[in-house]
């Protein structure tokens, strides 16, 4: 595929280079920020070969690409240096759209967290195959080889204030290598040891400036340094005002530094652990209440939630769960729901005749399997509306299986096949790891009956009335 010309003609359809603010990826989007909604034509982009869906969220137009989203970035953003003035003028221009106060959450929440993605979910495998690995015996955790993997697979969970300081200062535009300090001071060894220490009675109490230090362990925190990231990033505006340009660029990091970091120890870093705990309690007490209701409403709506990019605000909390419960049980409620659109893409593909909709849907299955549930969506289950609704129906009944047994993820992961060894307690594989296959299984295969036997119209399952519907 040519993604020069792709990039070219939806960088058209969102209204040209000039009302392009920002552009970024995720897993399979392109999500822009334009300066005025208006000019984007979700119509003429989802008429593009390439692209599977235009949709507009959380004050972002999205464009569904699939697994090649990446190289069409590139070649956006190539077009983008290439015509400079349209670039600057799309940075300056003072008449843009001004995104509600949830389109702003949504899209601040989704630029933090979408650059570091696909290296958390790959840390979250290697440290689920690792478990898999000491319960089968395969590896003794004292050996070189298991502590070696382990650091490998922990580095990015226990250092997230520093990957999270970096993003955090990028979407909130300031320097994002001095909010990475900011959130290195949480994990320096010397801080994690006054904290280790702490407990201790015979320790003398830590102060700044005669202020009692309230020690609490930063280490894989997550809301701290991004109300850190935050503040400092509204101090680095003040001084890039005041200062002269001469030694703005050494003193604006100094000034920055040597306030949000005490700031954050003393009062920043308190207030927002208190958040997170408060945040983890209140979803414990809410999932404690019925784990299989709740299982069956995330089951049946999370893929609802993707369709308006609304599922980047359940992210932070599930971060959190782990950072302050060690574990999360949202999570696996989400990979039936995952699953359940892969068996209804699957009992499409099984039942129609259509050539042209049984490669759509072949590909969509795979992709579905490993997590990457849009070209299932956008390309085969929801133009015909039942599927989809089958796909809803068997992830319910699959995350109520999985809500009944309350089973827990010890590591981040993207939800898909790939998660399973990451629900793997250190005491060893126990009941509710069992129930997280069954619940899937369930899931993919009751979605896969449903739309085979009800999904497809008697017409939908020939030939012509397919392929109109797949190239919708």
């Amino acid at each position: 595929m040519a993604y020069e010309q792709l990039a070219s003609d939806i960088i058209d359809g969102v209204g040209g280079i000039e009302n392009i603010d920002s552009v970024f990826n995720c897993a399979t989007r392109l999500r822009f920020r334009l300066k005025e909604a208006s000019k984007g034509n979700k119509n003429k982009v989802n008429e593009l070969e390439g692209v599977i869906a235009a949709v507009e969220s959380g004050g972002q137009f999205q464009v569904v690409i699939g697994n090649h989203v990446g190289q069409v970035l590139k070649a956006i953003e190539s077009s983008m240096e290439g015509n400079s003035s349209a670039a600057s003028s799309a940075s300056t221009d003072s008449g843009q759209d001004k995104p509600t106060l949830f389109g702003r959450f949504m899209d601040t929440i989704s630029g933090i967290f979408t650059p570091m993605l696909g290296t958390l979910a790959a840390s979250g495998i290697l440290k689920g195959l690792l478990a898999l690995a000491v319960a089968m015996a395969w590896l003794n955790p004292q050996s070189g080889t298991y502590q070696i993997l382990f650091a490998a697979s922990d580095a990015l969970f226990y250092f997230f204030p520093l990957v999270l300081g970096f993003t955090a200062g990028r979407k909130f535009g300031g320097s994002p290598f001095v909010t990475m300090v900011i959130g290195g001071a949480l994990v320096h060894p010397t801080m994690i040891a006054a904290f280790q220490a702490s407990s201790s009675p015979e320790t003398a109490e830590l102060t700044f400036l005669g202020i009692p230090v309230v020690f609490m362990n930063y280490a894989s925190s997550v809301i701290p340094i991004i109300f850190a990231a935050w503040v400092s990033c509204r101090i680095e505006t003040v001084f890039d005002r005041w200062l002269p340009s001469a030694v703005r660029n050494f003193f604006t990091p100094l000034f920055c530094i040597m306030i949000t970091v005490p700031l954050t120890f003393l009062l920043i870093g308190p207030a927002a652990t208190y958040l997170s705990h408060l945040l983890a309690n209140g979803y414990e007490l809410l999932y404690g209440m019925s784990p299989m209701i709740a299982g069956a409403i995330m089951g049946s709506l999370w893929q609802v939630f993707v369709i308006f990019g609304l599922h980047w605000g359940f992210v932070p909390i599930m971060m959190n769960n782990l950072s302050v419960l060690g574990a999360d049980t949202m999570l696996p409620l989400l990979i039936p729901a995952i699953l359940g659109q892969t068996g209804a893409v699957l009992g499409v593909l099984l039942r129609t005749r259509d050539a042209k909709l049984k490669t759509i849907s072949g590909s969509a299955f795979t992709a579905g399997l490993f997590g990457i549930t849009e070209p299932a969506i956008y390309g085969v289950n929801l133009p015909r509306r039942r599927p989809f609704i089958f796909g809803c129906v068997g992830g319910a009944v699959g995350a109520s299986i999985i809500g009944l047994y309350q089973t827990k993820i010890f590591s981040f992961s993207l939800p898909s096949i790939l998660s399973f060894p990451q629900f793997i307690p250190q005491a060893g594989v126990d009941a509710s790891v069992w129930a997280a296959v069954i619940g899937s299984l369930v899931a993919i295969f009751l979605a896969a009956i449903l739309t085979f036997l009800f999904g497809l119209d008697r017409s939908h399952s020939t030939t012509q009335s397919d392929a109109t519907a797949a190239e919708k």
